[in-house]
């Protein structure tokens, strides 16, 4: 009677489905998570919430107390701020300038056919590794993987016919959930040892973690062929395309399909060509113009958005001029058009978690929770592996509420650092402990600012999708990249391996 019955973990995550999509609309829920916001802001200002936040290198405590949005000052911010909290939420234009070019690719047909050439006759299990590999990969561009890798993870499932959000799953997960592992060093190596640098007053190499996130890369990808496999794929079942969705992905290319994938070809080698000039000589507008770099401060970093924007749009025109399906600039300006008409829902979306997030920013209930936290790990008295595991889990339950992997360094470094230190621990393995725990957590919470895209993505083929979709979906990834990923730091932390060029774990 009981041998069909599901398991008790996938029963649970069905649970949370469940519960999560009887939630409003997204739009809808993020207004009304605003709302809850400014009610618990008014309660923590009534009772004089306040903490001490150390300040980084030479830099004075600062004492930050609750900030209410229902006080006279906390309403008039409100009004004041809607229209800058939209415009200046940073998924926006960064997704918006990158459909410029990936809603050409879509319109003209040139992610079917590349992704037809490409993936069909593939070893299934070899695309997903390859989707979680690229996804991990991706954040050396910071954050454009969630606007192209995503979507594309899908994309590819469904070619190969097997369900796209099991694609989605696996890609989000490489991008977010493994965010802090990569083969080579990314724009947040730099960044967190900066903050890491001003607190211990002396130099701290970017490369200080590296090999711990060499060798992580590896794992996180097994990890996440695992759970793809074993987990997402059986819950999902077969995938049946609903109505207006394309179910003939996996026809052969036609004549006009194979010769625009030539001139597809071409124009991308050009606007590489162009692109690598702006970029390898040494006069090189993208370097930083004092120091010659492409990584730090270089105008190439900062750049990278429009840069990967004309990486999809040039061989998209030529792949329409091909086919025949571009015939003039009219034709180009269309496409645009047609792919941000498609964005519509996710401009909604976009307003009411730019607001919920920026009031939640300003009200200063992250900061008093991360330093109420920390000064409860400092006092429950853990030393060794305890304290760290304690540390990795609290910085993971943090990262729900605060998505910025700098900022909640740049709040949690100043203690955790000179309390690692006195037990003697390196700040650069304090460093790589914060690293695990704030990237494990990004995938199954609705403040991730592309959190909200995500959920568009499945909904293009999967219509009913909600934020209980994605987080059923993404929880299995959670839990199992914390538990295995703290445990394969434990088993490196016995070995006594470096962590990385300039880094170690002892003083």
């Amino acid at each position: 009677m009981t041998k069909n019955k599901k398991p008790l973990f996938q029963r649970f995550l069905d649970g949370v489905e469940v519960a999560g999509n009887k939630l409003p609309n997204p739009a809808i829920l993020f207004a009304i998570l605003a709302l809850i916001v400014m009610v618990i802001s008014h309660i923590a200002y009534m009772m004089g919430a306040s903490v001490m936040k150390p300040g980084i290198g030479d830099a004075p405590d600062e004492l930050v107390s609750a900030f209410s949005l229902l006080t006279r000052e906390g309403v008039a911010y409100i009004f004041t701020n809607t229209v800058s909290s939209f415009v200046g939420f940073a998924p926006l234009g960064i997704i918006l300038v990158v459909m410029l070019g990936v809603g050409v690719a879509e319109h003209v047909g040139l992610f079917s056919a590349m992704l037809r050439k490409a993936m069909l006759g593939a070893s299934k299990k070899v695309v997903t590794i390859m989707v979680v590999f690229v996804g991990l990969f991706s954040n050396v561009a910071s954050d454009t993987g969630y606007v192209v890798v995503i979507p594309l993870g899908a994309a590819i499932f469904y070619a190969l016919g097997r369900h796209p959000l099991a694609g989605l799953s696996a890609a989000f997960f490489g991008v977010s959930g493994g965010f802090a592992a990569n083969i080579i060093l990314s724009t947040q190596d730099f960044l967190l040892t900066g903050i890491t640098q001003q607190v211990v007053g002396y130099e701290v190499l970017p490369t200080c973690n590296w090999y711990f996130l060499f060798v992580s890369t590896f794992l996180l990808t097994a990890l996440g062929y695992f759970i793809t496999e074993k987990i997402i794929i059986p819950r999902l079942g077969e995938y049946q395309p609903e109505e207006g969705i394309d179910a003939n992905i996996s026809e052969e290319l036609t004549a006009e399909e194979k010769k625009g994938l030539k001139y597809a070809g071409w124009y991308l080698l050009g606007i590489t060509a162009f692109l690598l000039l702006l970029i390898i000589p040494s006069w090189a507008p993208l370097r930083n113009q004092e120091t010659g770099s492409l990584l730090i401060e270089a105008p190439l970093m900062r750049g990278l958005v429009p840069i990967i924007m004309l990486l999809f749009l040039a061989p998209a025109i030529g792949f329409g001029i091909g086919t025949k399906k571009i015939k003039n600039s009219k034709d180009v300006v269309t496409a645009m058009t047609k792919a941000m008409q498609t964005m519509g829902s996710y401009m909604v979306l976009a307003f009411f978690a730019a607001q919920f997030i920026n009031y939640f920013a300003v009200s200063n209930l992250g900061v008093l929770l991360s330093v109420n936290g920390a000064h409860f790990l400092q006092n429950i008295g853990f030393t060794g592996l305890p304290l760290i595991l304690s540390f990795i889990v609290l910085t993971a339950f943090i990262n729900i509420f605060i998505g910025s992997a700098a900022a909640k360094w740049a709040i949690m470094a100043p203690i955790f650092i000179p309390m690692f230190m006195n037990l003697g621990y390196d700040p650069t393995f304090t460093q790589l402990s914060y690293r695990i725990g704030a990237s494990v957590t990004n995938i199954i919470t609705p403040l991730l600012p592309y959190f909200a895209l995500i959920v568009v993505f499945a909904q293009k083929y999967v219509k009913k999708a909600s934020v209980g979709t994605i987080i059923s979906l993404m929880l299995p990834y959670s839990m199992l990249a914390l538990l295995v990923w703290s445990l394969f730091l434990i088993i490196w932390y016995f070995l006594g391996i470096p962590i990385g060029i300039g880094g170690a774990i002892h003083l």
